[in-house]
């Protein structure tokens, strides 16, 4: 009985916590969206209109921070040369023309004028995102493909892009990737999808992608599921009572009440799954709440991608590619203290994330349950940045671990080597390069300020490696095979 008090009461903290931090963000969006329509107008409510009897409207702050495209006007279009690059945000993330002016990247995007923010689902599956961002980036209606959608229980076509972002994407006219958490995946199941040729009326292969930044990218999944909610025993099913729930019962109320300027504003990303309540009704809402329909039903949500299972039936899927560039920044807030891992600060972690690093230091797995992998230890997965363990940051490990060089300066990596370089004659034809800062999960997203002079250093180091480093001698001919 105590134990499930004590369950309760960190399920309230934890509850408590993120709902203040999401107000927070919505918050901040919406005071930004109504500074800049009353600096543009001349007031703060009140515009006066062009034409018409009205004296004045209220301004809609949800449309005030609409990007063009979403108003209707024509979307950023990019030709060919240099290579743009594509930031893709991660879990509860949002691209361009989501929460007004507010920006997932904090601001990051400014530092090249050939960046894209692509907006994908924030909760949707590791595939349905993939899917989204090459339609984002190439145009067309998104196809989230036959066999997926029926087994799933959803459209299967989605959003139309009447123009893409990018729409000369090729070969020959490669792009580079920079995914923050989960987004990083994204980008790595596309790749894989484009080996696989898996668009159909379009001629893909793997080089399309010129290079792949994680930044505290979840490549192997994070022990941070299994406190929210998700079992281990399958790392699929949820516990009944858990934070997850409470994010599952929310995001189903949000869709079905469907309310057009708020969905605008922030969008979880499964209409493909037509939850509104013009749809299924009020017995529809109980079907989705109980479990029976719906995206939660069949498990094609983000977290049972992120458990450790998930991560490793997905990655034993995916191939690393001989022509692409790789790099990542694992991030990690903790430190050894008498031989235990803690917390490395408490004033320089986010408040969301101090109890979630300290509890992710303390993680064992139930001795019941099956190991995630064979050679897996508990140690292993102490260190972490407040979302994700440190080790799964750095490299593709599991099933098969990728080969890889840790960085401990920028300059020890240059020259650059792609994933094979003949005339080296190496024995391991993929390199995959990583370093680890010191940081919290969100440190370089949102809010900049938190971050100080490290954020420009690292978005500089960044965009300076994709514009002046990486890029491939010659255009490719014939099609490499991929290593693991």
């Amino acid at each position: 009985m105590a134990r499930f008090i004590l369950s309760l009461m960190e399920l309230g903290v934890s509850a408590a916590v993120h709902l203040i931090f999401g107000f927070y963000v919505f918050s901040t969006a919406v005071a930004a969206d109504i500074s800049q329509a009353a600096a543009a107008s001349g007031c703060l409510l009140l515009r006066r209109p062009p034409a018409g009897p009205a004296e004045g409207v209220l301004v809609d702050v949800a449309a005030a921070g609409e990007s063009d495209e979403r108003r209707g006007a024509a979307p950023v279009v990019l030709d060919g040369s240099p290579p743009p690059i594509v930031l893709v945000h991660g879990i509860f993330g949002f691209g361009k023309g989501r929460l007004g002016g507010l920006s997932y990247f904090a601001g990051a995007e400014k530092k090249d004028d050939r960046v894209l923010v692509p907006d994908l689902g924030s909760l949707t599956s590791i595939h349905d995102r993939a899917r989204e961002l090459f339609y984002y980036l190439k145009g067309g209606q998104v196809d989230y493909g036959e066999d997926h959608s029926k087994a799933c229980g959803h459209t299967r076509f989605g959003r139309i892009y009447h123009t893409g972002h990018y729409p000369v994407w090729d070969e020959h006219n490669p792009v580079h990737f920079v995914g923050h958490s989960a987004g990083a995946q994204v980008v790595r199941v596309l790749h894989q999808m484009l080996a696989d040729k898996a668009f159909p009326g379009h001629d893909t292969s793997e080089d399309w992608i010129l290079s792949l930044t994680s930044l505290s990218g979840a490549l192997n999944g994070t022990t941070r599921t299994y406190y929210d909610g998700m079992l281990v025993e399958d790392g699929r099913s949820m516990r009944s009572i858990c934070l997850l729930q409470l994010c599952r019962i929310g995001v189903i109320v949000y869709d079905w009440l469907d309310i057009p300027w708020l969905k605008n504003y922030y969008n979880f990303g499964f209409d493909h799954y037509e939850m509104s309540r013009r749809k299924v009704g009020f017995s529809g809402l109980i079907d989705l709440l109980l479990g029976h329909t719906g995206p939660f039903a069949s498990g094609d949500w983000i977290l049972p991608d992120l458990t450790i299972q998930g991560s490793l039936k997905i990655n034993s899927r995916l191939r690393t590619f001989p022509n692409t560039f790789y790099f990542s920044y694992a991030t990690k807030k903790t430190r050894k203290l008498f031989g235990i891992t803690v917390p490395s600060s408490v004033l320089g972690v986010h408040p969301m994330l101090f109890l979630r690093v300290l509890q992710m230091c303390m993680w064992r797995h139930p001795q019941n349950a099956p190991l995630p992998y064979k050679g897996y230890r508990d140690e292993d997965w102490e260190d972490n940045d407040g979302a994700l363990n440190t080790i799964s940051m750095t490299h593709p490990r599991i099933p098969i671990e990728h080969p890889h060089r840790f960085v401990v300066d920028d300059s020890d990596c240059h020259p650059l080597q792609p994933g094979i370089w003949l005339k080296h004659n190496c024995s391991t034809d993929f390199r995959r390069y990583y370093k680890i800062i010191e940081a919290d999960h969100i440190q370089f997203i949102i809010n900049r300020e938190r971050a100080g002079v490290q954020f420009d250093l690292l978005y500089d180091g960044i965009f300076q490696r994709c514009r002046k480093h990486a890029f491939r001698k010659s255009p490719p001919t014939v099609p490499n095979e991929a290593n693991q």
